[in-house]
């Protein structure tokens, strides 16, 4: 059956051409138009009581063609009798499948009892319903079907909660197909993409380490500059304050608040991610510790960048970097992160004269490979 159906009028020439050859083929062709008629609303209600009847005397038809007819012109019915709608969708895979997909008669409990008892193909047609609710969407995340959940996740209309995405990270890791539908999933809170940029670098400094002929310490930091690019991302498309706080406060739980990421965020001018990590890592309140970065006496800063137990000998950048936010007005162009970092760059070989007395040589070849790897 196509998924388009055309829906056409019952006329006698059918019915006299359904008495002189009742073939399946014919039974189809008219219950297709009865059904069809009956899914526009076209019939009064003595004559839908009718209809009803007749769909009920048909589901008994021994033709498999029959039945696919009836579903296929019943399936978006709003109408249908809900024991109809269930005696369609316990029936043959060919005659069940558009009622479990598309049938708003079927309640959460018969999608429930479908997931629950019946197979990987009926559970894959339920996750593509235009509309799943959470906790269907739990039932079938608990099933293990790689397909099913791939399939959720893809579906705009699949109700998600953020706890039911962290159990779908943790649980398909290593499906590659799930990991795929998440990726492009839209509106993802930044901590559950990041929870998906972990569970996927970990596979990748694996397969660097192994098929690569890299060392582990190589791979790492391989991994480590992906992963903070990526972190970095998140923020920038970010989301509400309640979920960059969510975020900074999973990274600050793994011992991923880094200097480096701190750095990072500071070069690309993303002052909202620095001044609430640096609360966090501080153990202040978000509005003072923002006072503080921003007092014009110039010493609240580094009070607070020293409690935050960063780098000391770092300072001089994160205090450029601060500075450089204050001076700039993004434009909300493309390249406003692309123009910032180059402004840092700038300010990195200009503002302290002779690098070499701040910083050690090791710590400028580190700070202009992070800058150059930020505006890569």
């Amino acid at each position: 059956m196509t998924e388009e159906i055309v829906h056409q009028r019952l006329s006698a020439s059918d019915v006299q051409k359904l008495m002189a050859n009742p073939s399946a083929e014919n039974r189809a062709e008219a219950t297709g138009k009865i059904a069809g008629q009956f899914s526009e609303g076209d019939l009064n209600d003595s004559e839908r009581v009718i209809a009803e009847d007749i769909f009920r005397a048909l589901l008994k038809d021994t033709e498999v063609l029959v039945r696919e007819s009836l579903s296929a012109h019943l399936k978006k019915s709003p109408d249908l009798p809900h024991d109809v709608a269930m005696a369609l969708a316990k029936d043959v895979d060919s005659v069940a499948l558009p009622m479990i997909k598309f049938s708003e008669v079927l309640t959460d409990n018969d999608l429930l009892h479908i997931v629950r008892e019946r197979s990987s193909v009926h559970q894959v047609a339920v996750a593509q319903r235009p509309r799943v609710s959470a906790e269907v969407a739990d039932a079938l995340i608990d099933t293990g079907n790689e397909t099913a959940v791939a399939r959720l996740v893809s579906n705009e209309g699949a109700e998600l909660t953020e706890k039911a995405l962290g159990r779908v990270v943790t649980e398909y890791e290593a499906s590659a197909g799930v990991n795929d539908s998440l990726s492009r999933r839209t509106g993802l809170p930044a901590a559950i993409s990041e929870q998906l940029i972990e569970a996927v670098t970990h596979k990748l400094q694996d397969y660097l380490s192994e098929k690569q002929e890299l060392t582990v310490d190589m791979a790492s930091n391989l991994i480590l500059q992906a992963r903070e690019r990526a972190t970095m991302t998140l923020v920038q498309f970010g989301s509400t304050e309640a979920d960059l706080d969510k975020l900074i406060n999973q990274l600050h739980g793994k011992r991923r608040l880094t200097p480096s990421l701190l750095l990072r965020a500071i070069s690309v001018g993303d002052i909202a991610f620095f001044e609430r990590s640096l609360a966090l890592l501080a153990g202040l309140p978000v509005q003072n510790a923002r006072l503080l970065i921003h007092d014009q006496g110039r010493l609240g800063l580094e009070s607070l960048y020293n409690k935050a137990g960063l780098p000391k000998r770092w300072f001089p950048v994160f205090r450029a970097g601060v500075d450089l936010t204050e001076e700039t007005e993004y434009d909300g162009g493309p390249n406003d992160r692309e123009r910032f970092v180059s402004k840092m760059l700038e300010r990195m070989l200009t503002q302290f004269g002779d690098p070499a007395e701040t910083f050690s040589r090791e710590d400028i070849d580190y700070l202009m490979g992070k800058l150059e790897q930020v505006a890569a």
